[in-house]
């Protein structure tokens, strides 16, 4: 079986944690730089990368890079690559592209010119002039960083944060690869409770209840190249089922998520009873302040709200004040705090043992990290 190159994007910030589950899925000789995490594989560890990835954002094939100076270096290279092995005669493909400090920096015609390459690969191929593209889908993109040109393919189709549990959602969601991460990032293991006291529409318990449970987060969706005949059905039959068989079914885990909006609980239920997690996971309708904190070397993993609205900052500012006063009585806890507010740690009353840079989206966000003591056992 060819080797084959693959590169797993990443949020800023998560690629580490990306690298890690590549790692622990055993592929090696990784080279990470910003937003990417590139590794040698076959086609037959496509599936297996789409279903098992957490905080990565998408899986793509990688088929060659090169320096472009013109569009006619650029037309030529990307013709020289083996498109015909992926691409089928009836397949539909699309270019996308993005220049950053590249003497080629009109979009647009880069990905003109990559599809005219293309298809020319294409009627050496297959001897035609027009092609109906009725078949799979295909997404090459044609990126450029400093006259580099890095020509992909997109594995996946849908992004991976897309899990397929989220059928109903909540205004300013938490996307599933960040807080797969988050989680990740935390010392939370199966044998401990986890508590989100701003859990949303669940995204953080429901993120942690598949990883306690060794549940791939790929399994309740499709992807882009289960239909390329490249990748074969059988591989992804084979991921699948070995996903299935790996899952901890009988594991009895302590996850409990609170929020003060029952529109927004009841919307968590229903998310985490889609993938058959509601029994794993409580969701209570109740402010953080009036809840009974019994439990000894939890795990605190939240998401509060940031403040960013006009007429909403004070009230962040006594919530967070709040948060202080009552998670320092917590003394046996490890609280994880997911903020965009500089002045966090000041309202607090605590300077965060650790902290790191993410991002929400677009927005810039610090991950503030309270360690509490180990377990006894």
């Amino acid at each position: 079986m060819d080797q084959i190159e693959l590169i797993a994007t990443a949020t800023f910030g998560l690629e580490a944690v990306v690298k890690w589950e590549l790692q622990n899925l055993g592929y090696r000789d990784l080279k990470v730089e910003n937003g990417k995490v590139t590794f040698k594989a076959t086609e037959k560890d496509i599936p297996i990368v789409n279903l098992w990835l957490r905080s990565a954002d998408r899986v793509l094939l990688k088929m060659g890079e090169f320096e472009a100076l013109t569009f006619e270096e650029l037309f030529e290279k990307t013709k020289a690559l083996p498109w015909e092995e992926w691409i089928t005669e009836d397949g539909e493909f699309t270019v996308e592209g993005k220049s950053v400090k590249s003497k080629l920096f009109s979009i647009s015609d880069c990905q003109a010119i990559v599809k005219k390459a293309v298809v020319e690969k294409l009627k050496n191929k297959y001897k035609r002039e027009w092609f109906e593209e009725t078949g799979p889908k295909f997404t090459i993109e044609v990126s450029l960083l400093k006259d580099i040109a890095t020509l992909t393919v997109d594995t996946s189709g849908s992004g991976l944060h897309k899990r397929g549990y989220r059928v109903h959602g909540v205004e300013a969601p938490l996307k599933e690869t960040l807080a797969a991460a988050l989680v990740q990032l935390s010392y939370w293991n199966e044998n401990r409770l986890l508590l989100d006291p701003f859990c949303g529409s669940g995204t953080i318990p429901i993120e942690a209840a598949m990883i306690g449970k060794k549940m791939a987060p790929g399994l309740y969706r499709n992807f882009a190249s289960e239909d390329w005949p490249r990748v074969k059905k059988a591989y992804w039959q084979e991921a699948r089922r070995e996903a299935w068989d790996l899952m901890k079914r009988d594991l009895k885990l302590e996850i409990i998520g609170l929020d003060i909006d029952n529109k927004a609980i009841e919307v968590a239920k229903a998310n985490a009873a889609y993938i058959e997690l509601d029994e794993e996971i409580r969701f209570i309708h109740r402010d953080f302040r009036k809840y009974n904190y019994k439990d000894e070397y939890g795990v605190i993993i939240c998401n509060p709200p940031y403040g960013e609205r006009i007429g909403e900052k004070e009230e962040v500012k006594r919530l967070y004040k709040d948060m202080g006063s009552i998670f320092k009585t917590l003394d046996t806890y490890s609280i994880y705090i997911l903020t965009s507010n500089e002045d966090f740690e000041r309202l607090y009353g605590k300077k965060a043992d650790k902290r790191r840079k993410l991002y929400n989206g677009r927005i810039k966000v610090d991950y503030y990290q309270y360690y509490g003591p180990r377990p006894l056992k």
